[in-house]
């Protein structure tokens, strides 16, 4: 099933990546819907650590971005990935953080090429490999928003272009305004809202990026995950983020952790192949 995806042109990655959102704060703040992410980890050094071993464990693809912890989020992968140019790190611009309850679409032009400045800073890197627009703002004509991203690339400082929380009537509006890459939306087995955008990216042949695939932080509440889980004696998050891989070879969930356990099993799910009527299993309900 790991045959990896062409994430942008001539950069294929494994089909499970990192999801790095929650690196941030003290760990007792990191679950949950109400998380900050609002500081600079308590425990920086062990994260920095926990990300280059899950690069040793087969990790290519850590997304991030600008308004994680008021950008010590970038900072923290930019030190753990300085000396590994081989893996793939995705990022978004365009959401300022006035708070830490607050997050707020911001799209005018001059924000966002200050923002990709400070992201090749933070990152270490003179040319970013993924960039996505991390929310839409419609204050600002789509064809601005995206241009920014769309010059960059053209100079070479930015390798792809990506969009996230949108639907399919957008994903068709940015695609007549530049190639897109790459498409972030919430997705899992409990969160299927969409569904629609997942077949008009394999029509697209874009990489649909699912993150919180593990819908609301624990599929084993999901009775459908535990009936095959328990069949299978498998995790229950590997059945879940194996349900995502069957959905087409296009999508590449993010889960996020910071324990070596939780990543094991996470990327287990490669080796997992559910049969016809384990799909059927999770399909109901």
């Amino acid at each position: 099933m790991n045959i990896g995806f062409e994430l942008i042109p001539g950069r294929t990655v494994s089909r499970i990546g990192l999801g790095t959102m929650r690196m941030a704060d003290r760990p007792d703040q990191r679950r949950g819907g109400t998380a900050p992410v609002w500081r600079s980890p308590a425990d920086r050094p062990d994260l920095i650590r926990f990300v280059r071993e899950a690069v040793d464990l087969g990790v290519d693809h850590v997304d991030t971005a600008d308004a994680y912890a008021l950008g010590a989020g970038e900072e923290l992968i930019g030190e753990a990935l300085v000396d590994m140019p081989d893996v793939a790190i995705a990022t978004k611009i365009g959401n300022v953080r006035p708070s830490a309850s607050e997050w707020v679409a911001l799209g005018h032009p001059a924000y966002l090429r200050q923002q990709l400045e400070l992201s090749h800073r933070r990152l270490r890197r003179e040319r970013l490999d993924l960039v996505y627009l991390h929310r839409i703002d419609d204050a600002y004509p789509l064809e601005d928003q995206l241009g920014v991203l769309a010059e960059a690339r053209a100079a070479g400082t930015v390798g792809g272009i990506g969009i996230s929380l949108v639907d399919v009537d957008t994903f068709e509006r940015a695609r007549r305004v530049t190639a897109i890459d790459a498409v972030q939306n919430p997705f899992s087995v409990g969160e299927r809202s969409s569904s629609d955008l997942v077949q008009a990216t394999a029509d697209a042949e874009t990489a649909f990026v699912a993150f919180f695939p593990l819908a609301m932080g624990d599929a084993g509440q999901d009775e459908r995950v535990t009936a095959v889980s328990s069949k299978r004696g498998a995790d229950p998050s590997q059945v879940a983020l194996a349900w995502l891989l069957a959905q087409g070879s296009h999508v590449l969930p993010i889960p996020g952790t910071t324990t070596l356990a939780h990543l094991r099993s996470n990327l287990g799910a490669l080796e997992l192949d559910l049969s016809d009527e384990e799909l059927a299993v999770l399909a109901n309900g």
